[in-house]
């Protein structure tokens, strides 16, 4: 069965689709009232985002755009120190959509926000002309905890970067399947929420944190070091890229210091506290390949040591990147 433009009418129609598909996978306390607006209880400093999603294929290896969705939100509010409670999801569905892989996108969100500690709390559908296609806009809020500050604001001299794990997988797996290229290349699309728990609960002073989405590490090392204010050193050496993804990176002409991720981040801690971060990464399912990647200094700009040996400057992406893999 595909969705037509009845299943944005309001009418028997939508609500059978309601029913049969959201209904079944996003049930809760909250939701199931199916009253005009969520009413949250929040007390105390609260973490807030939005991201509309349009990844092209809709199910790729490794996830798919329901859980690329969660994740995606969930992972900007972890990376303000939150605690991810609620999130709101909006479907634009274009006619044609087979229902069956509605469903199953569906129920792969609720799975993954299942897992990541969140509750959807409300909701919404549009049905549009076209060919199948499916976007989806998630909004998402955390309460930041007591006492905790994570802002590049915060980043001092001496400091230390360190990055999750290997670049470029989520980049590499979405072109691939568009260009059909057949690898073993899996996205890394992922909730970070292992990582934080483990440096915040461990008492790490995290300066900042990021996710290594579109744009690349490049870019978003430049972002830090413009709002710090600060010189930013890496050790080319230093940061992890797995065989298979260098090698399909270098045929295309790539750079996966520019490539996208859904599971990848970069912390700033102090450099006392570097390795024991390190270690704390390193023993989570999304840190495993964790590195110490580079360090704060005085100065301005964002460079990058070779390994020749040679210094040059690590600017932002220009121009486009790879579309809709997000």
């Amino acid at each position: 069965m595909k969705i037509t433009m009845a299943h944005g009418s309001g009418g028997r129609t939508s609500a059978e689709l309601m029913e049969s598909v959201f209904g079944k996978h996003f049930k809760n306390p909250i939701l199931d009232k199916m009253e005009d607006a969520a009413v949250l209880e929040l007390h105390g400093k609260a973490a807030f985002s939005t991201d509309s999603f349009v990844v092209t294929p809709l199910v790729f290896k490794g996830g798919d755009i329901g859980k690329l969705c969660v994740c995606g939100t969930v992972n900007d509010l972890l990376m303000m120190g939150a605690e991810p409670k609620y999130l709101t999801c909006g479907f634009i569905m274009e006619e044609g959509l087979d229902i069956d892989l509605l469903d199953q996108i569906v129920r792969s969100m609720a799975a993954q926000a299942r897992e990541a500690g969140v509750l959807i709390a409300a909701g919404d559908t549009k049905v549009v002309e076209g060919s199948g296609g499916l976007y989806i806009n998630t909004t998402g809020i955390g309460l930041i905890p007591e006492g905790r500050d994570v802002s590049a604001a915060n980043c001092r001299a001496g400091d230390k970067i360190l990055l999750s794990g290997n670049l470029g997988d989520h980049h590499a797996c979405i072109l691939s399947a568009r260009m059909e290229i057949d690898n073993e290349i899996h996205s890394d699309c992922g909730c970070l929420k292992d990582i934080t728990e483990a440096l915040f609960g461990a008492g790490i002073e995290v300066r900042t944190m990021r996710d290594v989405t579109r744009g690349g590490l490049g870019t978003i090392l430049n972002e830090i070091a413009d709002t710090s204010r600060c010189r930013i050193e890496l050790s080319e050496e230093s940061i992890p890229v797995s065989d298979e993804v260098r090698g399909f990176a270098d045929i295309l002409g790539l750079d996966p210091l520019y490539m996208g991720n859904e599971g990848k981040m970069v912390a700033v801690v102090p450099a006392a506290q570097a390795e024991k971060a390190l270690e704390l990464m390193r023993g989570t399912e999304h840190g495993k390949d964790a590195a110490i990647i580079g360090e704060i200094k005085e100065g301005n700009g964002t460079f990058l040591t070779t390994r020749l040996g040679a210094s040059r400057v690590l600017d932002v992406l220009y121009g486009e990147g790879l579309p809709r893999i997000c």
